[in-house]
């Protein structure tokens, strides 16, 4: 986790730093798509925050709205995909210099629609042993990371893909 920044920092109480690193944090989902032993990662685009930068797609949970739910949405409206949710993993609690996230990841199979990317550059299938080959967004890293180390590392089977 990054360090408390300037306009972040509240005071100091006897050498003690208060950090509002989380104050008003945004609940964002993001999805490890599963297909036939791959992983989807998506690409930013040049005009969104952290441009160029890969990621698993997901974006903001809104109002009234539960993560699944947000997921779900997102996945269609961004990149013309279905899935089903098989797991949620681990939050994620990120500080980036201009925003505060929590990064809550579900796992996930694809059902259906070809990853047709809207707001984003590219997408691409992944070997998940390759994941961090890719330029990730710092907090998709540490999702990355976990991801790896749960399903890589102990006795998770994949098959290679039939598409």
């Amino acid at each position: 986790m990054q360090r408390c920044t300037p306009e972040r920092r509240l005071h100091h109480l006897s050498g003690i730093e208060i950090c509002l690193s989380f104050v008003g944090m945004i609940q964002v989902v993001c999805a490890i798509i599963e297909r036939g032993g791959y992983v989807l990662a998506a690409r930013r685009g040049p005009d969104m925050r952290h441009p160029w930068k890969w990621e698993f797609p997901g974006g903001k949970v809104e109002a009234g709205e539960s993560p699944k739910e947000a997921l779900k949405r997102e996945l269609v409206e961004e990149l013309s995909v279905r899935v089903d949710i098989i797991e949620a993993l681990p939050p994620v609690k990120y500080d980036y210099p201009d925003l505060s996230i929590e990064l809550c990841p579900f796992r996930c199979e694809w059902t259906g629609g070809e990853p047709l990317p809207d707001e984003h550059a590219e997408t691409v299938w992944m070997d998940p042993a390759g994941l961090l080959s890719l330029d990730f967004a710092e907090a998709d890293v540490i999702v990355a990371e976990a991801y790896m180390a749960k399903f890589q590392g102990g006795g998770h089977q994949t098959e290679r893909p039939l598409f």
